[in-house]
């Protein structure tokens, strides 16, 4: 345990402190495919700063595909961006390049730390220091 808290966890017999840190010993590490993560909005807003990829606003948000699904566009992190309403209907069923309307950022499949944001939308002070 790196940091802990004053609360405490109770059992029967005995009284352990709260962990807000651990620090593992060993890691397994099992193989993953990041482009198998769960596309979720959430996790789209969180990816792009809770802000429209087009414009750079917060309000409204929405999901938009760069290359709509109608024009063949599939639905992964390599095509989907964070978009305001008045954005993702000013761009519609169109292709970014005849709009002029590109993404700031390329979309591409998000780090690990942003599903501790999508899980835990208010980081705590005490954790900001460990993760990178």
């Amino acid at each position: 345990m790196v940091e802990q808290s004053t609360r405490a966890v109770r059992a029967e017999s005995f009284t352990l402190p709260h962990p807000v840190v651990i620090r593992l010993v060993t890691y397994v590490s099992l193989p993953r495919d990041k482009h198998r993560r769960r596309i979720t909005r959430r996790a789209v807003f969180a990816r792009d700063s809770w802000t429209c990829q087009y414009c750079g606003t917060g309000s409204h948000l929405t999901v938009d595909h760069v290359v709509p699904r109608s024009r063949g566009g599939e639905t992964n992190w390599e095509n989907i961006v964070t978009s305001c309403a008045p954005c993702n209907r000013r761009k519609g069923n169109r292709m970014p390049r005849e709009t002029g309307m590109l993404p700031r950022k390329a979309p591409k499949p998000p780090g690990p730390t942003v599903f501790i944001r999508v899980a835990a939308p208010v980081i705590p002070a005490t954790w900001k220091q460990y993760l990178v």
